[in-house]
């Protein structure tokens, strides 16, 4: 599948305005929660990426890496890049191209809640855990 880069470049943090005639619909966002708990891990970590998997336990939810600590290839779909107020570099959403064939009609937000997320997302040690909530996309 080929990799579709979007993202918000004006810093929008939870939805988005309308696609616009011809334009790729916006496919991934963050809520204001999500966002301030990436500003803190960028700021611990540097540069971040996303990889949904769509595999039980803990692929089941995004896996927050250091960006380029996760490798993606020919088997992964860029669903977009989330642009953060107070982050210096979009954080790119990465899914795996088997997930993303049962997820192509769906938008997805990033949340958090409190609870031990996996053990190799950044967010573990937080006390709190990535999440996606989704939608059909809309025309």
């Amino acid at each position: 599948m080929e990799a579709r880069p979007q993202g918000d470049p004006a810093g929008r943090e939870a939805g988005g305005a309308p696609a616009g005639q011809g334009a790729e619909p916006e496919r991934v966002a963050v809520t204001p929660a999500a966002a301030e708990l990436l500003r803190v891990l960028t700021g611990k970590h540097g540069p971040l990426m996303f990889h949904q998997s769509g595999g039980c336990c803990d692929g089941s939810s995004p896996m927050c890496y250091e960006r380029g600590e996760f490798r993606t290839g020919d088997s992964d779909v860029l669903l977009g890049e989330l642009w953060i107020d107070g982050v210096p570099d979009p954080v790119p959403f990465w899914m795996s191209a088997a997930q993303f064939a049962y997820w192509s009609h769906t938008h997805l937000t990033v949340d958090t809640v409190q609870g031990r997320g996996s053990g190799f997302s950044l967010e573990a040690p937080e006390g709190v855990r990535f999440l996606i909530r989704s939608r059909l996309l809309e025309d």
